[in-house]
């Protein structure tokens, strides 16, 4: 009954910014793990940024010092800040929870990075 649902995708020119938005239906405690994961069209899924319950946030090279994972425990909703975007950053991002033995993913929302 857990559900994942992103929002902020859009079309931006390059260098621009956006904020993507995942609301949870569950408290965001629940999770041991909750992050954003990025796929473009031909290319595998890959990570952009996790957050551990309790460590260290993990950033893929390609997103440090641009992409910002943070979260509003009272909204149950985790973010995305994306900044000096790049036309290949244009993907679908997907929001995902680690739930037990469970991983729960969002539908997706399409960034595109175009001039």
């Amino acid at each position: 009954q857990v559900q994942l649902v992103e929002s902020g995708g859009g079309l931006v020119q390059p260098g621009g910014s956006l904020r993507l938005s995942c609301a949870s239906s569950r408290s965001i405690f629940s999770f041991k793990v909750m992050g954003w994961y990025r796929q473009a069209p031909g290319k595998q899924r890959e990570l952009v940024a996790t957050m551990p319950a309790g460590g260290p946030i993990n950033y893929a090279d390609s997103a440090k010092g641009r992409f910002t994972i943070s979260r509003d425990n009272r909204k149950n909703t985790l973010y995305l800040r994306l900044e000096s975007l790049r036309p290949e950053d244009t993907a679908v991002y997907y929001c995902t929870a680690a739930l037990g033995d469970r991983a729960i993913w969002g539908q997706g929302t399409q960034v595109t990075v175009s001039s």
